[in-house]
């Protein structure tokens, strides 16, 4: 009995610590303008809120219109307010059609993830 239990706890252990690093990533909580939203007006700069703290050294995102071209935008920052959204100003207004963003991230304790999302200005 002596030895199960040391199994048990040993396994416990273990899925603990890989529980504690899969939710360590920097998961994409919000978005604006939101994944798969209408618009009527472009918006001035992509607001993307995450879980985690990030290092805006290795945080990014770009973003993509018709024909897979790349949108001009400013340099990425984080919000005043927080340290987990990240704030993609844009160069120009963006015309009617369908847009992609892109992001990669890196959380404050080191994990990288990145993603993908589309939303739509309306003619």
């Amino acid at each position: 009995m002596s030895q199960l239990f040391r199994i048990l706890a040993v396994a416990t252990v273990v899925n603990a610590g890989l529980l504690g690093q899969v939710f360590a990533h920097a998961h994409l909580k919000s978005a604006v303008p939101a994944e798969n939203a209408t618009v009527k007006v472009s918006p001035v700069e992509i607001d993307l809120t995450f879980s985690e703290g990030l290092n805006l050294k290795f945080s990014g995102a770009t973003i993509t219109g018709q024909g897979n071209a790349t949108i001009s935008t400013g340099q990425a920052k984080l919000a005043i307010s927080d340290q987990k959204t990240l704030v993609i100003p844009l160069s120009t207004p963006l015309v009617p059609g369908a847009y992609t963003v892109n992001w990669t991230v890196l959380s404050t304790d080191g994990h990288k993830t990145k993603g993908s999302y589309t939303f739509t200005v309306k003619p």
